[in-house]
């Protein structure tokens, strides 16, 4: 039973993170009936459910939820030490799991992807586009892009891009019907493309620089998004004053018709930066990723 506990443990956590047992099975190419013995014997270890069984779906008990917690690293670290041994002499394969906001998605994932696939060919990128703060090894994510580089425990952040500054535009047919600001309390007569963050169902406020301190302002929204290329677009179409970061405003080709509003109040964002968990580098599916973005990212500075 001892040599199988790593095992089980594995097929716990994924049973966790998929909620089903077939999910399960599907996530780590094993039999139904595999993954349900592995949990019975699991079980049966513990003396306790690991989790309550519906007709409809898992879900997981106290007792489930402790030993997730506390022995989700142990089995990551685990399964990457196996990993770096068996990636001897073998070229970059398998699944990276990588989450990441659109922003990051659209400036540094999507203008490489081609250039990766043509380098590392037997790598599986599966890419989850979320604007909310994930708990990466709770959901069982290799990688992570996002602002900041306040760190978890047992987490390691690389630099992806400089602070940037979110810029503020409207099309040459707003700025005729409607007038441009020339304050920051200007803005509360004018009206705003806002940006819902979907999975915390909340609006992303707009907030400018004024004297060094943050300034929030309340503005009417016409049309509210959580897309940038839709933001560009209603921008476009003189709907209101929308938000692009510079990067992205730079990249469009039609940039120089997007009018800047109060540029000396943008709020600067702070670096992008590259997460992953302490020893993951290890796995060479993974060392490969971090490698190929970083130096990507290098050479457009």
């Amino acid at each position: 039973m001892e040599g199988a506990i790593f095992h089980h443990l594995t097929i716990f956590h994924a049973i966790a993170a998929e909620g089903s047992i077939t999910g399960a099975a599907r996530r780590l190419e094993l039999g139904v009936p595999a993954i349900s013995k592995s949990l019975k014997a699991l079980e049966a270890r513990a003396g306790l459910p690991l989790f309550h069984r519906t007709t409809r779906k898992l879900e997981i008990t106290e007792a489930g939820q402790m030993l997730r917690e506390r022995t989700q690293d142990a089995v990551r670290q685990l399964d990457y030490a196996f990993e770096s041994v068996q990636d001897l002499g073998q070229l970059p394969s398998g699944t990276v799991r990588i989450t990441m906001a659109r922003f990051a998605y659209q400036w540094v994932l999507r203008p490489v992807l081609a250039a990766f696939y043509e380098a590392y060919p037997h790598i599986q990128l599966e890419i989850s586009i979320s604007d909310g703060t994930i708990d990466m090894i709770a959901e069982g994510f290799d990688l992570g892009i996002r602002f900041g580089d306040r760190l978890e425990e047992g987490m390691i952040a690389r630099r992806l891009m400089p602070a940037m500054r979110e810029g503020l535009y409207v099309s040459p047919a707003y700025a005729l019907r409607h007038g441009i600001p020339a304050t920051p309390q200007d803005l509360r007569n004018h009206r705003l493309i806002g940006y819902r963050f979907i999975t915390a169902n909340r609006m992303l406020p707009l907030i400018v620089d004024q004297d060094g301190d943050e300034l929030a302002i309340d503005m009417p929204s016409p049309i509210v998004t959580n897309d940038i290329e839709v933001t560009a677009d209603a921008i476009r179409q003189g709907l209101g004053i929308g938000r692009l970061f510079e990067p992205i405003h730079a990249a469009l080709p039609d940039r120089d018709t997007f009018l800047p509003v109060l540029e000396p109040h943008w709020r600067t964002y702070p670096p992008l930066y590259l997460y992953f968990p302490k020893n993951s580098q290890r796995a060479k599916r993974i060392r490969a990723v971090i490698d190929f973005l970083i130096e990507q990212q290098m050479g457009s500075f």
